[in-house]
């Protein structure tokens, strides 16, 4: 029993001790393994570490190259402004050398004439002492020969002087003025020689075309409609007359009206080509014409406004613009006429140092009066005055509107800069439906009918026959003649020439006087 009790407790401490022992093994196995565990994860942290921090260096550089990419763009967009300002700046240069060239010949101009002038005086201050001689020793001379008093002797060499200052003042006087003509002429020539090489321009005008071309004639027949229906809903609602004649394959619109055929000429085309022709499609049809037309009318009046760089006109005005591209007077289109006018006339201010602007905007305006002349009375000077006064433009435009024609007396220089871009624009050769030949004729002709009169001694058509100038014989026409031949030169040339425009008719009678000096 004893025994079995110290066995029991025996095995109880040995298995206490090898418990023990197990559990330290146990304890150091997971001390080992942790340590292990600890190792490697120290090395995956470390190789964690390695690939995060290649990651950011790989971050790091694509940051720094999109910035240098960015700054790049930036640099690039810099030197890009600044060979713009660059450019500016040279061109503003070039243009100041430019002006500084012209104000340094122009200095050199008045110094030259300072000169000149200087020179005159000396010469005439050398002639006032020589003349102060003269008076003294004929002085003198009065008071020996005749014994007069000083006083009458004076009196009497002022009143000889008087007369000889006079006769050399009027011949001076001739003589500035003759030469001031001249070169005032010649420049006038270069001005206008370069307006027109600066807008020599390769266009033909387009006309409004009243024909309209068929398929077949078997579409004359539909035009017309059962009992003529269809034909006569197509006149009521534009306003132009259908000609449905022997012509074949065609038809023939007739209206005074440009915007009006120009509508009827689109409806009728799309009826043709649509086929379905009816009073109720006709309407339709003319309807939508009708807004097509208006749209094309407001964006011409726009765009030519924008391509002669005018601002500030008004919207009215830009529609009368706009109507002028179907409008033609003697086969040029009456918008190009007026864009060309518009060019030439601001160039011509270029020349005189004035408002280009101005001067184009006049030049494109002076015949708005033409896009509504076949709708009010008066002449197209008056009405096209009237609309640019009804929308508040300024008294300069409304001026030489209304006397481009000479119909009223031009008030500025703006106005006479447009008469002569108009004559240049509207009467050059080609420029309207004449040709070369029938041009020549016509200056023949208007010399052949002012020379027939009784009493002409020379004819000359001049300005591209827009004025005939006639010599005539001074002992046989005298100046009450010289009205009563311009009135029947003018009278005769209307009854039988056709011509653009209006016609200067200028009788020159002159009288000659010759003395021979010896």
């Amino acid at each position: 029993m004893l025994t079995n009790i110290l066995f029991i407790a025996v095995s109880i401490l040995i298995g206490f001790f090898v418990g023990v022992l197990l559990h330290r093994l146990k304890i150091k196995n997971r001390l080992n393994s942790s340590k292990e565990q600890a190792k490697a994860i120290k090395s995956q942290a470390l190789k964690d570490a390695e690939v995060i921090k290649k990651e950011a260096k790989v971050r790091a550089k694509e940051k720094w190259y999109d910035k240098k990419s960015d700054l790049e763009e930036e640099i690039s967009s810099r030197k890009k402004e600044l060979h713009k300002l660059e450019n500016k700046y040279n061109s503003r240069i070039n243009n100041l050398e430019t002006r500084l060239s012209k104000v340094a010949r122009r200095e050199q101009s008045v110094n030259d004439r300072e000169q000149n002038l200087e020179k005159k005086l000396k010469s005439l201050q050398s002639k006032e002492d020589k003349l102060k001689h003269l008076i003294e020793e004929e002085k003198s001379k009065l008071k020996k020969i005749a014994g007069l008093t000083k006083k009458q002797a004076i009196e009497r060499l002022l009143a000889s002087y008087e007369e000889e200052a006079k006769s050399d003042g009027a011949k001076l006087r001739k003589r500035i003025l003759s030469e001031t003509e001249e070169n005032a002429e010649e420049k006038a020539r270069k001005i206008l020689a370069t307006a027109v090489q600066r807008t020599a321009v390769d266009y033909v005008a387009d006309s409004t075309v009243s024909v309209v071309p068929l398929p077949s004639d078997d579409m004359k027949g539909r035009i017309i409609g059962r009992e003529g229906r269809n034909i006569r809903s197509f006149e009521k609602l534009t306003g132009i007359e259908i000609i449905v004649d022997d012509t074949p394959e065609a038809v023939v619109l007739s209206g005074f009206h440009p915007v009006r055929r120009e509508i009827a000429k689109r409806a009728l085309e799309a009826l043709i080509k649509d086929g379905r022709i009816h009073p109720g499609r006709i309407e339709d049809t003319i309807k939508k014409a009708r807004k097509e037309i208006d749209k094309i009318i407001t964006e011409t009046g726009k765009k030519t406004c924008l391509d002669l760089a005018l601002h500030n006109i008004p919207s009215k005005i830009k529609n009368l613009i706009g109507r002028l591209k179907f409008r033609t007077s003697y086969g040029q289109n009456v918008l190009q006429h007026s864009i060309e006018t518009g060019w030439i006339s601001g160039i011509i201010a270029s020349e005189l140092n004035l408002d280009q602007a101005l001067a184009r905007k006049i030049g494109l305006l002076h015949d708005i009066g033409k896009a509504v002349d076949y709708e009010q009375d008066g002449t197209h000077p008056e009405i096209g005055a009237r609309y640019a006064k009804r929308n508040k433009m300024p008294d300069v435009i409304v001026n030489a509107i209304a006397a481009h024609h000479e119909d009223v007396e031009p008030e500025s220089t703006y106005a006479v800069i447009v008469q002569a871009a108009d004559a240049v624009s509207g009467a050059r050769p080609g420029a309207r439906r004449e040709t070369l030949e029938s041009y020549l004729q016509r200056l023949e002709d208007l010399e052949e009918i002012a020379s027939s009169f009784d009493g002409v001694h020379n004819s000359y058509a001049i300005q591209a026959g827009r004025e005939i100038r006639i010599m005539v014989k001074n002992g046989e026409i005298d100046d009450s003649d010289a009205d009563l031949l311009a009135s029947d030169v003018a009278k005769k040339i209307e009854e039988n020439l056709q011509y653009p425009g209006q016609i200067t008719v200028t009788v020159i009678r002159e009288v000659r006087k010759n003395a021979l000096a010896k």
